[in-house]
């Protein structure tokens, strides 16, 4: 865990699935149409179909800490830090919205996948998925979503934030407090929103220009504009959400099933908002049913 771009708070982390993580990171330069910038990312495993990971948001590779591996035992499997978050470069000079993150995953997937890949995408990753997929459906050959953000057309305030109240509200998401509270709500089981959990959760925070990304994120509108759109996704999509979901709801999973073509629902019992963190060897089981069965029309129940 030597890399100079990982925060010297790494070193305090304990759960060996996010040492693994943290020891097998790189980073490679990715280029924009703005220059490049330095890009996070993990890979581990061999296999068909590759597999591509987009994290939530204001969170890293860190939270595909459990999944990754389980995935890795029969496919190549990529988890990518979004263009302004996790522990990637954030230049002063660039733009961070929807827009410049499909831009960067493209980039990205040309320079070290380049074939279709499924594409797994958690909260807002999901809709980075979502985007990705109706800008470039030729690179993705399934979807996976996971408690995902995206299907709802509704205004993000953020948007209308302006200084200095746009800095003031990412220290308040930066507070110890708010952290904590994200993550007990994001668990359906709170023994497992742990100190260290905390830790994973936060490590990417002291990032230089961490606050000047999230705000610009923020004021950006974020994936607002997706829900109208879901009917011309063309890949077959798997939907995966955790039945007491306290920071999305419930309501949304159906939406998402209603409206995405070729696209399942499977709901995971006694479960919260990450799946992928709390059911870790059933989300793995369900994403490799449907690598395996290469379109939805396999049940994924049986």
């Amino acid at each position: 865990m030597g890399d100079s771009f990982l925060p010297a708070a790494a070193r305090e982390l304990g759960e060996p699935a996010a040492l693994a993580v943290l020891e097998r990171i790189e980073s490679v330069p990715v280029a924009l149409a703005q220059g490049t910038v330095r890009t996070t990312y993990v890979r581990q495993g061999e296999g068909e179909p590759p597999l591509l990971l987009l994290h939530g948001f204001d969170s890293s590779v860190l939270e595909f800490r459990r999944l990754l591996p389980l995935l890795a035992r029969t496919s190549a499997v990529w988890a990518i830090d979004l263009l302004g978050f996790g522990f990637g470069e954030r230049p002063a000079t660039l733009a961070y919205t929807p827009q410049t993150i499909c831009a960067h995953l493209k980039s990205f997937w040309q320079q070290q996948i380049a074939r279709p890949v499924v594409l797994v995408g958690a909260s807002m990753g999901g809709a980075a998925a979502i985007d990705f997929a109706l800008a470039q459906p030729e690179a993705v050959a399934g979807l996976v979503l996971i408690d995902s953000v995206g299907g709802s057309p509704a205004p993000n305030p953020g948007r209308f934030l302006f200084p200095p109240v746009d800095a003031l509200a990412a220290e308040f998401l930066r507070s110890r407090f708010v952290r904590s509270r994200v993550s007990a709500n994001a668990y359906a089981d709170l023994s497992l929103a742990t100190p260290d959990a905390q830790r994973c959760g936060a490590l990417h925070l002291t990032m230089p220009n961490w606050r000047r990304a999230i705000v610009a994120f923020t004021r950006s509108g974020g994936y607002g504009y997706l829900g109208e759109r879901l009917a011309q996704l063309a890949a077959p999509t798997l939907i995966i959400w955790g039945e007491r979901d306290r920071i999305l709801g419930t309501e949304a999973a159906g939406h998402f099933q209603q409206k995405i073509p070729h696209s399942q629902l499977v709901w995971i019992p006694e479960c919260g908002h990450v799946p992928h963190l709390e059911k870790a060897e059933r989300t793995a089981q369900l994403i490799g049913q449907f690598c395996a069965a290469g379109a939805i029309g396999s049940s994924l129940l049986d």
